[in-house]
């Protein structure tokens, strides 16, 4: 972690991470009990122990480096490709000839999986990268959560409704304190991200540039490295994730933005000035759900999901549930009941205890979490077609603690 939880935090004990090659990554047909859901690799191999890691070796002062096999460079460029998981990539060498050059494997390279964090969603990862903390620290742990202050979800990738991005993210980000170390912080993304909530409280500190293509902040970015004598520069690529979503990960338009950012990587990767390491990963994988009564279970038709209910959180793969005043327990059972052959269903305290969101929750993100959190094991999705119409019809999904979700390439080039 890059800084220590407030005194008032419910820590749950130390997490137990399951390495990538475990055998809980594997497919069950049988409900499994809680403890054999696969934990996210806090401290040791996730995405909010990545910039740590790198700033701890530029000499920032309260840094760990965590993923301890990255050796220190003096100028550092991540690139987040924003839906490219592991197993995505390595099922289409094809596509992305230089990536895969890139693998852990027979031809020599460095690449090796880490993991996202829990849930395995955009808004939850990148306050996980710039924060270097867990989602129980930030406290974005989803997609939509209750703000306890409100009772109202949150949708904290679209910041609807607005609340106070300090007061709901209160830590400094990496970039900042590399800043104030005298490193050289840039973030090179869309000028669409300038000024949003979501870049304030997860990714703000140094300078932000925005460009329009994907060539140009990959130009800038090395630009920025080449410009100082220290430096943490991120850049960012989102359209893998959406083609993703809407036509799925194996489909023709998919394919194309992979072999698009592939030579993206490429380009920036022949760019880099001496003394200088690129990483790349990205916030989460996807997986594509049918389009059946059988692998999409409706909330908003469902009777007895909807029983004791007060809010449905998450997304269909990641769910936060409120129940109504004194209904948890009840709402807890019935979900066992009917999701439990497909679903991890913890009570928010049993979540906690298995380090779903780290190894210690912040008082302030307690009552975020759902009294009830379902995580998808199989190729199911709890869609909400009446009060989510645009999510319950997206091709590609993602969010839970599967492979195909959790784990996200970290690939090495260095000059």
């Amino acid at each position: 972690m890059a800084h220590p939880p407030p005194p008032a935090a419910h820590d749950r004990g130390r997490f137990a991470p399951a390495p990538a090659d475990s055998a809980v990554w594997d497919s069950h047909p049988e409900p499994l009990p809680l403890d054999s859901a696969p934990v996210p690799e806090y401290g040791t191999g996730s995405l909010a122990d990545l910039l740590p890691t790198l700033a701890a070796g530029l000499g920032v002062p309260g840094m760990t480096a965590g993923i301890g096999e990255l050796t220190p460079a003096d100028r550092n460029c991540v690139f987040l490709i924003d839906g490219l998981g592991w197993e995505q990539l390595r099922a289409h060498p094809e596509d992305a000839p230089f990536m895969t050059s890139l693998l852990g494997s027979s031809r020599g390279g460095t690449g090796r999986p880490i993991t996202a964090g829990y849930p395995a969603t955009t808004a939850t990862s990148l306050a996980s990268v710039g924060t270097g903390l867990p989602p129980g620290a930030h406290g974005l742990p989803g997609y939509t959560v209750r703000d306890p202050d409100t009772g109202e979800l949150m949708n904290q990738l679209r910041w609807q409704p607005w609340t106070a991005p300090g007061a709901w993210q209160p830590y400094p980000t990496v970039f900042e304190l590399a800043h104030r170390a005298g490193v050289h912080a840039a973030q090179v993304s869309s000028p669409t991200f300038a000024n949003t909530p979501l870049t304030k409280v997860a990714l703000s500190g140094g300078s932000f540039h925005g460009r329009l293509s994907g060539e140009d902040r990959m130009d800038l970015s090395a630009a920025q490295l080449a410009g100082a004598d220290r430096a943490l520069v991120y850049t960012y690529y989102a359209e893998v994730d959406g083609a993703g979503h809407r036509f799925g990960v194996d489909s023709d338009t998919w394919r194309g933005q992979l072999a698009h950012v592939d030579r993206l990587v490429q380009r920036l990767a022949e760019q880099l000035p001496p003394r200088s390491a690129l990483y790349v990963t990205a916030d989460h994988g996807m997986i594509d759900v049918p389009f059946d009564e059988t692998h999409r279970i409706d909330f908003d038709e469902d009777w007895e999901l909807k029983a004791g209910v007060a809010l449905l959180g998450g997304e269909g793969r990641a769910r936060h549930v409120y129940a109504v005043p004194g209904a948890a327990n009840d709402v807890l059972t019935c979900w066992r009941e009917v999701l439990g052959e497909q679903f991890w269903v913890a009570s928010r305290d049993e979540a906690i205890d298995s380090g779903w969101f780290g190894p210690a929750v912040d008082e302030r993100v307690y009552r975020r979490i759902g009294d009830v959190v379902a995580a998808a094991r199989d190729d199911v999705l709890l869609i909400a077609s009446e009060r989510e119409p645009r999510e319950s019809a997206m091709v590609g999904n993602h969010g839970s603690m599967t492979p195909a979700e959790q784990l996200v390439p970290l690939l090495e080039v260095r000059s």
